[in-house]
């Protein structure tokens, strides 16, 4: 009798009420003014990826202008010491750049949450093998262990740094949903689904995942971003084909040519605050998924609102006292 009250106490949960919490928690987001901010930054960077062909005034291989000209109303970003448009470089890297954080990011997330949920929820021996291996990952140095792993790897692309990046750097966000899947696991509606005769399959993908979205979401911004800053790393110590076009290589020709000596300010600035924004707008929109996640951020704002509420009262009772007295 029991089993069955907790079995419809799970399902209580009708898709009007997921409806209302999914628009809530949308509108939670956006109005917090640094999601906001992030949404529109990497929104952003996502046009320009997808229309990069039509953005893009010239061929970013092109060198057919003059040397290190500064910008100017037919170079935007100026010239390299090859005479390529910095900024046709920079909207094309803009793409490749994109594509390698958001499917590295993506990719490594993936990989966490099916290592991290599975060794979570098991429990027993899988979760010692699981947890070990995630162990022997976290203890290696990650730039050190890319290196190694592109030293073997001659002239790869950017493409193929990003599923190097992937492939090693899953191991944080693993152990964090190893820690929240058995969390969840100890719950009561796992217990009754369990009793119901569902899969461990079934219970993984409908029951723990939904619960986790938020860590998830949270983890794919900042596995977007570390793939981002490790590409461009990589690309930046020469560990990419140079003949390919990203921000990282476009640092790594700068330097090679003495941008920064020379005074060639243009060459080496747009890429390097293409990476800050980008980076930032991913720290941005996480503030947005804290807040909507963390209850103690939404409850500290209504207490403020309301103390400024209880002021403004405050105020316009002094007011009124002071006119009625007037009187």
């Amino acid at each position: 009798m029991s089993t069955q009250s907790v079995a419809v106490n799970t399902t209580a949960n009708t898709p009007k009420q997921k409806a209302k919490r999914k628009n809530s928690a949308l509108q939670t987001f956006f109005k917090n003014p640094r999601s906001l901010v992030g949404v529109i930054l990497f929104g952003l960077f996502v046009v320009i990826a997808i229309f990069a062909p039509l953005i893009a005034p010239y061929n970013p291989s092109s060198t057919n202008f003059n040397m290190l000209q500064p910008p100017s109303a037919s170079h935007i970003f100026g010239t390299t010491s090859l005479g390529q448009d910095v900024f046709s470089q920079f909207i094309w890297g803009t793409r490749a750049t994109l594509i390698v954080g958001i499917g590295a990011g993506v990719l490594s997330t993936i990989i966490a949450v099916l290592i991290g949920v599975t060794a979570g929820y098991l429990g027993g021996v899988t979760d010692s093998i699981l947890n070990a291996i995630c162990n022997i990952f976290l203890v290696m140095p990650g730039l050190a262990l890319l290196i190694i792993i592109e030293s073997y790897v001659n002239n790869s692309t950017p493409y193929m740094n990003g599923l190097i990046i992937a492939l090693t750097g899953w191991a944080w966000g693993a152990r964090v949903m190893r820690s929240m899947a058995m969390t969840i696991a100890s719950r009561d509606y796992i217990a009754a689904a369990r009793l119901s005769g569902a899969s461990t399959f079934r219970i993984i993908l409908f029951e723990i995942v939904p619960n986790m979205t938020s860590v998830i979401a949270s983890n794919v911004m900042y596995a977007c971003l570390a793939a981002v800053l490790a590409e461009s790393g990589l690309a930046y110590l020469g560990f990419e084909n140079v003949a390919s076009t990203s921000w990282g290589t476009m640092l790594y020709w700068s330097s090679q040519n003495g941008a920064m000596i020379s005074g060639a300010w243009w060459w080496f600035v747009p890429p390097g605050l293409g990476i800050a924004l980008l980076g930032t707008s991913f720290a941005l929109m996480n503030f947005g998924i804290d807040q909507v996640t963390n209850p103690r951020l939404r409850t500290s704002r209504k207490k403020k609102d309301v103390q400024k509420l209880l002021k403004e009262l405050q105020q316009s009772q002094t007011k009124g006292v002071s006119t009625d007295g007037g009187q």
